[in-house]
Formats: structure tokens, sequence, C-alpha cells
């Protein structure tokens, strides 16, 4: 009598204090680590557990939902053996497996003439089956077959004085077992001589969730048999990702998370990482990404565009262009303009030139110069390039200062100079580098010396000559002076030496010899 008493006042106060229930009943906050293999507080009817010889007690929440709970209170006999057994669970490729059990237990002091034999703890037991033949003496209520989990005792047990200010202490504890690996289990609760309710009972096994991270994708992962095991798992990168290092692992520990990453992707060129690296997106129309990588994508550089999304590069508008040693962040660049200012100082049959850098560089610093001779007018018909003996100085070709010496020029020449103007892509573009130019004329010089001289006619005493103008005048001849001498016959030994200066400008000249 006093047993049903103690019973039915716990009963009623577990099922009358329904807002108590309703936070005691409160699981592992939502987590995705966490697969429910059973939970006793989603049963809608009996739960059809064995019992022997627990009680199964039913009530309601607050939103009608109903709790099934089991109760034992047979303190007051010794030698007790209570048991009570789950229905068959499947295991579902799990290796080790977590209980979660909610109970309160009646403080054995707080009851009035119990024997020393009252206990406040029980046991928890499990056995493994491939199917679900258990009958209610098979497997016996003992602990071999069953295996032993642990004695599980209460960090709070309640007592009169709790019962009588509705005041319940639920506890709250989780063990785990493993290996196993038949396809199912059940789960046993000995009491051997408490008070108690076993109110909740959540089974479940953990694993790690499919994830994304470091540019790979890891499926949900099963932890490992034992609580410091660590499951490899093997990770894709995601698309328009490729492996930087491989292989690419993640571990699974024993509670569920991932750790110890090993190797990574990074998103293709022209694809940047977005959504917290979840996700390598095409580089947006008028953006490009070059190289592999988790940078994001870079807008394209001035005077340039893209062609299509998931561009690598930006490629460069009319009259605009890139060299192959530019950087592809570096704006594209078009050819500079003509130099400026060209003036020419002339020393008989050399020219310095200097000038003026071009206005517009065309968005480089690499601009250089080059002249260009042409020799004008000597009856030849228009302007030719100069030979190969006009010397320049520093150089023809690849000026980087604005000056240059240039000798060797013939004398009273008009020349011609250009300068232009060039820069890293001048060779890129269809059109002539631009230029600036200049005339000068060279001065006069000494002419060459006349190198064909012929006699035109002669008699005993006068002799006509002709003669071809100098290969190189080198200016406007004033007159020719002509020398001869007398010679004796049979020796060619000069005698005499005269000399004739002609005043005219003539080839030819006939004059008379007076031999003394």
């Amino acid at each position: 009598m006093r047993t049903e008493n103690i019973q039915k006042q716990t009963i009623k106060l577990l099922l009358t204090d329904i807002k108590l229930l309703n936070q005691l009943l409160l699981f592992f906050p939502p987590n995705i680590t966490l697969v429910t293999l059973m939970d006793s507080t989603t049963a809608t009817a009996e739960l059809g557990w064995t019992v022997y010889p627990w009680e199964e007690v039913s009530g309601y929440d607050e939103n009608m939902n109903t709790i099934r709970t089991y109760q034992v209170c047979n303190v007051f006999d010794t030698n007790q053996n209570n048991w009570v057994r789950t229905k068959y669970i499947r295991r579902r490729g799990a290796q080790r497996i977590h209980v979660e059990m909610k109970f309160s237990v009646r403080d054995c002091s707080s009851i009035p003439n119990v024997p020393g034999s009252c206990k406040e703890t029980f046991n928890l037991y499990y056995y493994e089956s491939d199917s679900d033949s258990a009958t209610r003496t098979s497997p016996p209520w003992m602990e071999n077959p069953w295996i032993k989990v642990d004695t599980i005792a209460a960090d709070e047990s309640f007592s009169q004085v709790d019962l009588g200010g509705r005041v319940m202490k639920i506890n709250t504890e989780v063990r785990s077992f493993g290996p196993v690996s038949r396809n199912g289990f059940y789960l046993a609760f000995q009491d051997y001589g408490g008070c108690m309710s076993l109110i909740a009972v959540r089974v479940f096994y953990r694993k790690c969730p499919r994830i994304i991270t470091n540019g790979a994708l890891f499926q949900e992962t099963i932890s490992g048999a034992d609580s410091t095991s660590l499951v490899a798992a093997r990770g894709v990168c995601i698309p328009n990702a490729e492996e930087v290092d491989v292989p690419i692992k993640l571990y699974c520990n024993g509670d569920g998370e991932w750790m110890v990453p090993i190797g990574r992707c990074m998103c293709k060129a022209g694809n940047e990482p977005v959504e917290n690296g979840t996700v390598c997106r095409a580089c947006l129309s008028g953006f490009f990404k070059p190289t592999q990588g988790d940078e994001p994508c870079m807008q394209c550089p001035i005077n340039s565009r893209t062609t299509s999304e998931g561009a690598i590069n930006c490629v460069c508008r009319n009259g605009y262009y890139r060299t192959d040693s530019d950087p592809l962040q570096m704006p594209c660049t078009t050819v500079p303009s003509a130099p400026q200012n060209v003036i020419s100082s002339v020393n008989e049959t050399s020219v310095m030139l200097e000038w003026m850098p071009p206005r517009d560089s065309g968005g480089r610093e690499d601009v250089v110069f080059n002249i260009i001779c042409k020799s004008c007018g000597g009856g030849r018909g228009g302007c030719t390039r100069c030979g190969d003996n006009v010397q320049f100085l520093p150089r023809q070709l690849g000026l980087t200062e604005t000056r240059v010496y240039i000798s060797d020029l013939l004398a009273h020449t008009q020349y011609t100079f250009e300068v232009q103007a060039v820069n890293g892509v001048s060779d890129q573009s269809p059109y002539s580098p631009q230029y600036a130019s200049v005339n000068i004329t060279t001065n006069q010089a000494a002419p060459s010396t006349v190198s064909i001289m012929h006699q035109v006619s002669r008699t005993v005493d006068s002799i006509t000559l002709s003669w071809s103008q100098p290969d190189q005048p080198n200016g406007v001849i004033l007159d020719y002076e002509l020398r001869y001498y007398e010679k004796v016959q049979f020796m060619h030994i000069h005698l005499n030496t005269h000399s004739l200066l002609v005043l005219i400008n003539t080839n030819s000249i006939s004059f008379s010899l007076f031999l003394g």
C-alpha cells in the first residue's frame, strides 16, 4: 500500500506540471550531426516496450501530445530485478550508439521506513541482433547475454518536500557504446530497488554533415566506433574549382565534427569564390581573373573589355594594345604622338638635332626615338635613304634622350630628318609611327679632284683640253686651276711647272704654248 501511494504521488506530479515537463523534455538543439534512431517522446500511442515488471503511464502536454513514461517503485521489497526493454532498433550504418535518458529518482532517505536495499541508480544494457527476434523471456533478463553500458546515477533526487511543492527534479544523462556491427539492437533498463520514472529516451548516432570547405565538397560521414576515432573522408572539388594540394581529405571525429583538413581546391581562372567559399562563380562581364586562386575577380583595366563572362583576361579596345610583358592588370595603351619642336644646328657636314618629347606618350613610359635620314636633290629625283656612311651618335634607333649628333654627311646637300616617337606597342599598330621632320642643307666644302681629262685637239704650239666635273663638287664651282709642265723627250723629267688659272666655269680650254 505504501509503495502504491508513493507511485501515485510521483505520477500525479509528473502529469500535472505540464509546463515543467515541456521544458524538461527538450533534447539537444537541432544539430544535423545527430541522426535519431528512436525517440520515445514522438510516440502517439503506447510504446509497447517489454516490461518485467515496470509500468507504462500515459499523459498529455499542453499541445495534446501524448507523453509515455515508465515507472517503477518497489522499494519495500528486497532483491529487486526489474527490467524494461525497448523495441528492436535498426542500426542504419551507425558504428557507435548514443543514448540520452531523462529520468527522476526518489531520494531513498525521504521515504519513511524504507529498507536499506533502496537504490537511487539503475543499469543500462544493450543486446545486438540481426533481426527482431526477442521474446518476453529471450534474451534472458541478465547481464550475459546483455552487455552492460553503465550504471546510471541521478545528479538530483526528489523528496517528500518536493512532492508537496510540486517540484520535480529531472536528470539527463547520455551514454554511448560501440562498436556495433549487427543489423540492430535492443536497449534495456534494469532497476534493482529504486523508485524512479523513465521519462524519455532518445537513441541516436552522430555523423559529420555534408559540408563545403577549402573549395571541396565532403559528403555526410558517419562517425567511428570509438569516441576518439577519426574517419577519413575524401573531398571532391566544387564546380569550377581544381585541386591545389592532394589528396583532399577531412577527418570525422567521434562527436560528428570535421577536423584535420588536408589539401584544398581553388577556383579556376575566370572564377571567383562567393557565398563564403562554397561556390566558384564565373567572373561577371567587365571583370576577369587570370589565375587560379581564392582572389576575387578584378575589374577590367582602362581601355579594355571582356567578350564573355568567366574571362581570364580583358581584350584591348580598338586602337589600344598590350605587349606580351605587360601585366594583365595594366591598362591597354596606344602609340605616342609625334615629337615636338625639332631644331637643328648644322656645322659643315654634320648636324645636331634636338626635340621635345611627344605631347601624348600613349599611356606608356617606354617611349624611344628613331631617326630617319633622307638625302634630297642631286638630280636623282626626290629623296632617298641615306647611305651607311652617315654616322649617328649615340645611335640611330631606340634613342632615350631627345638629341642626336649626325656626321659624315655630304657637303652642300639637302637632307630631311624624321624624328619618330615609338613605344612598346608601336609594332602592333597597323600605322607607321608618328614623326616630326626638319630640312637642312650642309655647308660647302672643297670639291673632289677632276678624275678624267681629255685632249680635244692640238697643233704645233697649242692644245685643247676637256674634263668632267668632279664627282663631289661640294658646292658651286667658281673656277678651275690648270697646271702644266715641260719635260725632256725620252726622259720623263719635269723641268719647269707653269700654272694657268681658268676664271670661267667651263670644262674645256684651248691655249698656246711658247716653249723656249
